[in-house]
């Protein structure tokens, strides 16, 4: 296992929980931008696709193995929207603010029982950047949409993001409880799993 494993994302939110969680692989994750990988066009129609170009993309540019994460935000009610256009929703540079009140903005006459959503993370680990077997990890974190933004935690749309069972928004738990339940946890568990099979 190399000692560096350079993350494809320019977003710091997934920089810090995907840090965090690999700390056990006793590995240096460095963020892209650290190299200056520009950000690359994400012009799959899944999140499979998606990170697939984007850890490419990052193993090409640095000649390290690369993890990227595609991941948003599925609502029933809309048909399975954002989809993979999350990051998206209310325009090319629209804010984490932005992209939550057009969604509540549509969501806004759909009643609390119809209002189902799931987050939706896709993991993909690039051995170098021609790499034809990538491995491929995925995790689905079910909730509801709220119909006002709630903790101050998290970020995309964790603030209406609501769990039954924890009776709060995924912005209302601590760090530690969302990696521990969250869909991009369960899909790095996953790959965790996997590289360890790799290395024994």
């Amino acid at each position: 296992m190399t000692s560096k494993i350079v993350l494809a994302t320019g977003n710091q939110g997934k920089v810090a929980e995907l840090a965090t969680m690999l700390a056990s692989l006793a590995v240096e994750v460095v963020a892209q931008s650290e190299f200056k990988v520009p950000e690359v066009a994400e012009t799959g129609s899944t999140f499979v696709e998606n990170a697939i170009i984007k850890a490419r993309h990052a193993a090409r540019i640095t000649g390290l193995p690369a993890i990227a994460d595609d991941s948003g935000l599925a609502v029933d009610a809309l048909g399975g929207d954002p989809g993979v256009y999350s990051a998206r929703f209310a325009g090319e540079d629209a804010s984490d603010n932005d992209n939550i009140h057009k969604l509540l903005t549509q969501m806004a006459a759909i009643p609390a029982h119809l209002r189902q959503a799931r987050f939706i993370c896709v993991l993909v680990y690039m051995r170098h950047g021609e790499d034809p077997t990538p491995i491929i990890c995925q995790g689905q974190w079910q909730g509801r949409i709220t119909d006002k933004v709630m903790g101050d935690n998290g970020f995309g749309y964790d603030p209406v993001f609501w769990l039954d069972q924890q009776n709060c928004t995924s912005a209302q738990l601590s760090p530690g409880d969302k990696n521990t339940l969250s869909h991009r946890g369960q899909a790095l568990r996953q790959l965790l799993e996997k590289l360890a099979e790799q290395l024994a």
